[in-house]
């Protein structure tokens, strides 16, 4: 299978070629571009030179287009989900509700709009600010969710008026690659681009002189270079950087009644979701009966390929992603930690990875403070809910955390809680018309709905002078 770039509305091969595998096999079966420089280029060309005439269109023409962008991808649903399956590993049921929600969404911001803002009308002036668009926006999507976290950048950049070149992961480079090359029926030409590479493709996007604006979810690492990369010429950035998510449980919460509830927060996607639970607070008392109850739900757990329709958990999205979080569980254990259940790659092709619980963990190990992005639910003893915040704190991300016990309760230890949202009694309820950021190291800016919007544009004010003319 072979994977085109969209260049100026027209599908584009290259010379150089990257391989991508099917991680539930760990087997290559397909190829796509490596984008060049000189490709690099031309796709910014193409969303400069269609950046003019895209932003005078009217409101009302561009929410109709990504309205049609919204249908054309449900009418292509099960083949992206196919793609996005035998690229990035999930079950198909949850490729095809993923699909489904990208679709649902270019519906739902085609629902928002700008309107200007009137400051002052009195005899002197008539003030009013507009919103206007950045420009040619890159918009680099990563590998766990790789159509939605593309559109919830693509919708919102086009509603405002920029025109876009989408990066997907080289991970996952192929479902994004489609529908681009769906929407370039839709879409007027160069206003929607994709471009596939690694690190130096993103790195020629990223530091293009025509690109007014970034919008990159994945790892800190990259996101901090990024915005070096972008502050030589004050280029604005939108960031989301993952979390390492503390899930509190407050004493006396019947903990049998929330550990399916718990587990499912944590597995979402094998783990592979920024704002998955990715460790659990329990009190001292309370922690045997919920690591029990934990494992029993990992018990049930069906492992598999994501075609086969019995699988509940697919594979790590790579090789040195499973690697990884091999590597933090026996950290883990070699500080003082024990396994419950899990722990260890089967013998099976492909990068899987049983779901995991571990006790008895010392403060401050890599598994407790770093986001180890897989199936792995550290459940850490507590003897006081203040101790319980400090350690939930004490990490360098800040995306979302939850509470879970009696609403009155909970919502007072939610109040010291140092992150962009906090769920009470749930975890990880993302809606496309509530604003979604992160503090600390989880990033800088917002998405979702009118916030997410108003990170597409810039404020322009008119100030008319009321009166004779000077």
């Amino acid at each position: 299978m072979l994977g085109h770039m969209t260049i100026a509305g027209k599908p584009v091969a290259a010379t150089d070629w990257t391989e991508v595998e099917n991680p539930a096999r760990a087997e290559v079966f397909a190829k796509v571009p490596s984008a060049s420089g000189a490709e690099v280029d031309a796709a910014v060309s193409a969303a400069a030179d269609a950046a003019s005439d895209w932003a005078g269109l009217s409101q009302p023409e561009r929410q109709n287009l990504l309205r049609a962008c919204g249908d054309a991808l449900a009418g292509h649903l099960d083949d992206v989900a196919e793609l996005v399956t035998q690229e990035q590993g999930k079950p198909l049921r949850d490729a095809r509700a993923e699909v489904g929600l990208s679709a649902d969404w270019f519906h739902r911001t085609a629902e928002l709009s700008l309107e200007p803002q009137e400051y002052v009308r009195d005899d002197t002036a008539h003030i009013t600010a507009v919103r206007v668009p950045h420009g040619p926006v890159a918009a680099i999507a990563p590998s766990n969710f790789p159509i939605i976290l593309a559109v919830v950048k693509i919708a919102p950049a086009l509603l405002a008026g920029n025109t876009v070149v989408l990066k997907p992961s080289p991970l996952t480079p192929l479902s994004g690659l489609r529908m681009a090359e769906m929407f370039a029926s839709v879409l007027p030409s160069g206003v929607l681009n994709a471009v596939s590479g690694g690190a130096d493709t993103g790195t020629a996007l990223v530091t293009h002189p025509d690109i007014r604006m970034v919008s990159f979810t994945g790892s800190d690492t990259t996101g901090r270079a990024i915005a070096r990369a972008a502050s030589s010429d004050l280029r604005h950035v939108v960031l989301e950087l993952g979390g390492n998510d503390a899930c509190l449980i407050l004493p006396g919460t019947d903990v049998s009644a929330v550990a399916p509830a718990v587990f499912a927060a944590a597995m979402r996607n094998c783990g592979q979701f920024c704002a998955a639970v990715k460790r659990v607070y329990v009190p001292r008392d309370q922690a045997a009966q919920l690591a029990d109850a934990l494992a029993a739900e990992a018990d049930s757990v069906v492992l598999g390929d994501g075609l086969e329709s019995m699988t509940d958990l697919g594979p790590l999205v790579s090789g040195d992603q499973r690697a990884k979080v091999s590597a933090l569980v026996a950290a883990a254990v070699h500080a003082g930690g024990r396994v419950v259940r899990g722990g260890q790659a089967p013998q099976r092709p492909g990068y899987f990875f049983t779901p995991t619980i571990v006790t008895d963990l010392p403060p401050g190990t890599a598994l407790e403070k770093e986001e180890q992005f897989g199936p792995v639910i550290p459940v850490i003893a507590y003897d006081s809910v203040p101790e319980a915040v400090a350690r939930a704190n004490d990490t360098r991300f800040g995306l979302g955390g939850s509470v879970w016990g009696s609403v009155e309760a909970a919502r007072a230890v939610a109040a010291g809680l140092e992150c962009g949202t906090v769920w009470i009694n749930t975890h990880g309820d993302l809606r496309y018309d509530v604003p979604f950021g992160g503090h600390g190291q989880s990033g800088v800016g917002l998405e979702y709905g009118y916030w997410g919007l108003l990170e597409y544009t810039r404020v322009k004010v008119l100030n008319v002078a009321e009166g004779p003319a000077a």
